[in-house]
């Protein structure tokens, strides 16, 4: 009777955050063919260009999501080391024959096909991290553990920061939640924080570029760069409480750059006003919130720190580009989760969340 139980239980898996997933994908679907219908238009002669290539990147997201919940996460985690290997050497071939869009060296090609090896790596970084902790038999609260676990971030950190700092400033936020997690003292982050904002510090004024985008920042109006940022400023205000209705935004037809990918949240906010990015706000919350309660639950630390780093992820995402386009902080070219466009992002995301799935599956009672 017991081990019916067991194997009921391990079939078991969390339908709120598979119903949250679909949710925001078709949201985000929908929010993208809106959005970049003009741009597709002009640029491609297609107005669902975009559309379509997300649809096919998502589509084999879902399938991905599918297959690696049904997997055993524990298999998963033993390839980390592998798997970070191998994000550091895709990271290093972008410095050296990457693709530069806009300024940015972020892409490899391989025929027709381009991806971001930076999401990859955050990948990478949450199972490396779950793998060194769990495997550990040092003690977790040691400051010396934390400081030589955070070191193992450097590498990739160092490769991804060069031309993409969001991301590095993304996977030292996972490295430090992760690391919390597993520690039961609150006082060895005080540190770390001072630590992470001198990091953050001198990777800005090694480029030039990184300080202008903080004056930018201060005052967007002195600067032909803060054009994005007045022009997604003025389709959040011109919003209001309900939006001007899905597909009648006017600032998409060229006074955004690019509106589908960074800002495709002020979009939002001029389609539907104020209810409808709050309520796109509600989503993610849930879904970190689904996410905290699988951690929680999870039947080990293993699954724990998974759905935790995952959950660390979105959180980190969704606040910095929400941030970003509100300017609350100078622009860092991050994406929104499931709906900007791109297709390694939604790749990757679908595999996260696959995972997550994976340790849902496995759950403690």
């Amino acid at each position: 009777m017991r081990v019916e139980k067991e194997k009921e239980q391990k079939r078991r898996m969390d339908g709120t955050l598979l119903i949250l997933v679909l949710l925001l994908v078709v949201c985000g679907l929908i929010f993208l063919y809106s959005t970049s219908a003009y741009n597709g238009r002009v640029k491609f002669h297609d107005p669902a260009y975009y559309f379509k290539k997300q649809l096919f990147a998502t589509s084999l997201g879902m399938m991905g999501m599918y297959l690696v919940s049904c997997m055993d996460y524990h298999i998963i985690t033993r390839m980390a080391p592998f798997l970070y290997v191998v994000s550091m050497g895709l990271s290093l071939a972008v410095l050296l024959f990457g693709d530069e869009y806009n300024g940015s060296k972020r892409w490899l090609s391989i025929g027709p096909l381009s991806f971001q090896p930076s999401e990859f790596a955050k990948v990478a970084v949450i199972l490396l991290l779950t793998y060194v902790i769990t495997n550990s038999k040092k003690r977790q609260d040691s400051l010396l553990h934390m400081a030589g676990t955070m070191a193992l971030l450097l590498p990739i950190v160092g490769l991804v920061g060069t031309n993409n700092l969001s991301t590095a400033i993304i996977i030292l936020g996972i490295g430090v939640i992760l690391i919390f997690v597993s520690n039961p003292k609150y006082l060895p982050f005080v540190g770390i924080g001072g630590v992470g904002v001198l990091f953050i510090g001198v990777f800005l004024s090694m480029a030039s570029y990184r300080l202008e985008r903080i004056a930018i920042w201060r005052n967007p109006e002195k600067y032909e760069k803060g054009f994005q940022t007045i022009q997604g400023l003025y389709a959040i205000g011109s919003g209001g409480i309900f939006g001007k209705g899905l597909g009648s935004s006017l600032q998409k037809l060229g006074f955004v750059p690019e509106a589908q990918n960074d800002m495709i949240f002020s979009i939002i906010c001029e389609e539907t006003g104020l209810i409808g990015a709050c309520l796109l706000i509600l989503i993610f919350a849930l879904l970190i919130w689904r996410l905290m309660v699988i951690a929680t639950h999870a039947r080990d630390l293993c699954g724990a720190l998974i759905a935790a780093g995952i959950m660390g992820h979105m959180a980190i995402q969704v606040i910095l580009n929400i941030a970003v386009v509100t300017n609350t902080i100078p622009n860092t070219g991050i994406t929104l989760p499931f709906v900007s466009y791109g297709g390694t992002s939604v790749l990757f995301l679908m595999g996260e969340m696959g995972l997550a799935l994976s340790v849902s599956r496995t759950r403690s009672p």
